[in-house]
């Protein structure tokens, strides 16, 4: 029996659900608010783990093609001390595939290709129906119903309420973005301290990284503890004022770091917010989450893996399965339960050895995760 089932969200775990089930010759609806997939920057690159990102690729029987897209030198990492001295320099073997960079642009393309995505479809309110299934409220006062409703639309998930009133928490930690264009020839030593991957510098509760992407663009982060209401007499819209107290706030450090905010043409406050480590409900049939929507956590690699691994898992299970549409469902929760629940122990804990009052914190989570 074809299920109608409808995905709210047009991110890697949505695209991964809905093209392993288009694989399976099982249509899927995507709502996504954006009037269309150029309406915004589609954000930095991604590192796509083998086991994870890489498998779900692989389900949707596209991992050949996120190869010949993929970024195996972007896995360099670069460490400095405040002061610019190197203390750790890691470059990729050349067959090293263990975690290859890619555009979220090119991976959004790759995934988007035969899929029936319904763009400036914003959704309100997802509501479980009496014995099943679920409606979806739009936001121009339209409603659909279907038999699944999967909820991939991120850390401030409309689709969430449906099956859990818990909301996003602060983690004390505050994020500034900011990017670099034609890095290589307008700021060539910049391009040589970054290398083909990444360059970070950490010192106390606070961390400058560069992360080149493809064709010579490099996004810049700059992190630090502070109140959520700490920039009350700063105007974050203006790029000027926010420079000037980034660069305040950086005081003291190696001029190349600092010059990666010095050059940043705008600025994107981003306050970094997780679910609880270990946040499950109690099954509803007819909807469920996925990705962030499910177990937002710190962003250090895994959240976009894990979402499009559950997408193609959950998929998958759908499309092969024999049994009840809900029955699927219900074990998909459990095992995604299970596994997010400890990436998001991990991710918690790397945040606060990152930004830590003591950078060797800092120094020894990257140790523990990069091969020797």
């Amino acid at each position: 029996m074809r299920h109608r089932i409808a995905v709210v969200g047009s991110g890697p775990g949505g695209l991964s659900f809905a093209r392993v089930l288009h694989r399976h010759g099982h249509p899927a609806t995507v709502f996504e608010r954006d009037p269309g997939p150029d309406a915004r920057p589609p954000g930095g690159t991604l590192d796509l783990q083998e086991g994870l990102g890489q498998l779900a690729l692989d389900k949707a029987g596209l991992l050949t093609e996120f190869q010949s897209l993929s970024r195996p030198e972007g896995q360099a990492m670069r460490i400095l001390d405040t002061d610019g001295t190197v203390l750790r320099d890691w470059r990729p073997r050349p067959d090293d595939r263990a975690r290859p960079e890619i555009d979220r642009r090119h991976l959004r393309d790759l995934l988007l290709d035969p899929l029936d995505v319904q763009w400036g479809r914003s959704v309100t309110q997802v509501v479980p129906g009496p014995t099943g299934g679920a409606q979806i409220h739009f936001a121009d006062g339209r409603q659909e119903s279907f038999d699944l409703a999967v909820g991939a639309d991120g850390a401030w998930s409309r689709t969430r309420p449906a099956v859990s009133p818990v909301t996003p928490h602060y983690t004390g930690v505050t994020s500034f973005e900011t990017f670099l264009d034609d890095v290589d020839t307008r700021h060539p030593d910049l391009a040589r301290l970054i290398g083909d991957g990444s360059v970070a510098a950490y010192g106390a509760n606070r961390s400058v990284v560069a992360q080149r992407n493809s064709g010579g663009h490099v996004k810049v982060y700059a992190k630090f503890r502070a109140p959520l209401d700490w920039h009350t007499n700063l105007d974050l819209a203006d790029v000027e004022a926010v420079r000037a107290s980034l660069l305040a706030l950086f005081d003291g450090w190696a001029a190349p770091v600092l010059d990666l905010l010095r050059h940043g043409t705008a600025f994107i406050h981003r306050p970094l917010y997780t679910l609880p480590v270990s946040h499950t409900w109690t099954h509803v049939p007819g909807v469920t989450l996925l990705g962030d929507a499910a177990h937002l956590m710190p962003p250090l690699g895994a959240g976009a893996n894990l979402a499009m691994l559950e997408g193609a898992e959950l998929a998958e299970s759908i499309a092969t399965g024999d049994g009840d549409l809900d029955d699927a469902v219900r074990a998909f929760e459990e095992r995604m339960w299970a596994r997010a629940g400890r990436w998001a122990q991990i991710t918690t804990a790397g945040l606060e050895r990152l930004v830590s009052p003591d950078p060797a914190e800092a120094l020894a989570q990257f140790d523990a995760v990069q091969p020797s």
